[in-house]
């Protein structure tokens, strides 16, 4: 199909047209995709379950390590060096293809499992993180540019589902797990036991992903860019920073903040499409709207178990059950975008899905009224979560479909930085208002907290994330690129 004209550079078809179903395929498990989608779920699994768990091992890491005032680093560590993983693996993907960035990435994460499972000291520890951090950058990047290589398009969204359904059993089961394996057996085995799993995935993947991906992209091998690598290092140090200060309310954390907004900003926006941050129409909208609807919800959730305990007096392990129904209903969010019979609604049901996501965000708050059933928030959640799955997988989709040979590994990259980045703007902002209202301090993804917190620090927070969800609905309106006749 000819580009419509005017449209965003990069894209390789002008409007999101189904393919034609192709059944003797057979699916993505079907005979020739079987391995690779087996194998790549697979290390998915275990690194989602690493990410859920090592909330539940680090108190413990942090405590016997004698690092708790080091405890926010090993969160932000594995952010900041993801980031930098991203931009190295979609450059490298877009150069010879994803073989070596998915192979170096697990050798890279299983390094920093084993450095933080053996860690004599806490700085040993947070390398390790910052080890699983890049090798996770590496990995998430390079399988989604093996979709669009290995997967032909009319599969992309069941491949895609199955990547997201991965997180669904760790979400629920990771932290449980995590605690009863530091408890019986201390917590390094929450990191030493992932390495050992790793090695049957990556053999059971390598051989179909060297036959199905290997090589440059049909366009030939892209250029390296310096400059972008330089502008990912300026990110992932202003994060860090921003992380930083944003954990520190004394006012000379100002400090950190300015310098690592001086250095974000910039190379956030060179890093991006053109027109990311203004909602261009088509692939920068879709870039943008994953890390917008990503910050919302996750902004969302992780205030959820700490509101329910200090505002209607559930224990903690009452209020983590608010959580535990959302995986599933992310899985089913993300299974229906990939029914072959929706894909001419591809767009309809990501706006209905950023719809969704703005109410589960709006409603959740609505506990803090006596009146409201406790339960409240695993409703309100389940359907933000059914969104999301609509929305997040969706974003893939579309972003591989404007994407061409040679420009996809970037264009995911961007899309995965935007998301992570987003995060971490949104968790230092909302944290650092949280904590200056009387709600404690964010370290990471965890919050701690006083008896003294009020209701008005969890509705700043919500009102926040209501505001960029809402915006995310405008920018769901975005996605179609210019002049591209309606659907």
């Amino acid at each position: 199909m000819k580009p419509a004209p005017g449209s965003d550079a990069g894209i390789q078809e002008a409007v999101p047209a189904p393919p034609a179903p192709s059944a003797e395929r057979g699916g993505v498990l079907g005979p020739r995709h079987r391995a690779l989608t087996l194998g790549s779920v697979s290390v998915i699994l275990l690194i989602a379950f690493e990410a859920m768990a090592v909330g539940t091992a680090m108190p413990a890491a942090a405590e016997q390590l004698d690092g708790i005032g080091l405890y926010a680093f090993a969160f932000s560590a594995f952010l900041t060096t993801s980031l930098l993983g991203m931009t190295v693996s979609g450059q490298w993907c877009d150069r010879s293809g994803p073989v070596a960035p998915v192979v170096s990435g697990i050798a890279v994460f299983c390094c920093g499992l084993l450095l933080s499972g053996a860690a004599p000291t806490m700085l040993v520890f947070i390398l390790g993180r910052a080890g699983q951090g890049a090798g996770a950058g590496l990995i998430i990047v390079a399988l989604y540019v093996t979709v669009r290589i290995a997967y032909p398009e009319e599969l992309r969204p069941a491949a895609l589902a199955a990547f997201s359904a991965a997180w669904v059993v760790p979400s629920m089961l990771g932290p449980v797990l995590a605690g009863l394996v530091a408890e019986h057996f201390g917590w390094r085995w929450v990191f030493l036991g992932i390495t050992g799993l790793v090695v049957l995935p990556l053999l059971v993947m390598l051989p179909a992903l060297r036959r199905a991906a290997s090589g440059p992209p049909e366009g030939g091998p892209g250029r390296f860019d310096r400059r972008r690598l330089r502008l990912a290092v300026a990110l992932a140090a202003g994060a860090g920073l921003l992380q930083y200060g944003g954990q520190d309310l004394r006012w000379l954390s100002v400090v950190p903040v300015l310098v690592g907004a001086a250095l974000l900003a910039p190379a956030a926006v060179r890093l991006m499409p053109p027109g990311t941050f203004r909602a261009a129409r088509g692939l920068p909208s879709a870039v943008l709207l994953r890390g917008l609807a990503s910050a919302a919800f996750l902004s969302t959730q992780m205030f959820v178990p700490l509101m329910l305990v200090t505002q209607r007096g559930l224990g903690y392990s009452q209020a983590g059950l608010a959580l535990a129904a959302g995986g599933v209903s992310w899985a089913l969010g993300s299974w229906t975008q990939s029914r072959s019979g929706l894909e001419p609604h591809r767009l309809r049901l990501v706006r209905g899905g950023t719809a969704l996501v703005a109410v589960g965000v709006a409603a959740t708050p609505l506990v803090l009224l006596p009146a409201v059933p406790v339960w409240f928030p695993a409703l309100s959640l389940s359907v933000g979560c059914f969104g999301m799955g609509l929305v997040i997988t969706s974003m893939g989709v579309l972003v591989l479909r404007y994407s061409s040979p040679e420009t996809s590994g970037g264009n995911i990259s961007a899309l995965q930085i935007c998301d992570a980045l987003l995060n971490v703007v949104m968790l230092t902002l909302v944290g650092s208002a949280f904590a200056v209202l009387g709600g404690g301090s964010v370290a990471g993804h965890a919050v701690t907290s006083g008896s003294d917190v009020g209701p008005e620090a969890f509705l700043v927070v919500y009102a926040a994330a209501t505001a960029v969800a809402l915006l995310a609905v405008v920018v769901a309106g975005r996605l179609r690129p210019e002049e591209a006749p309606a659907a």
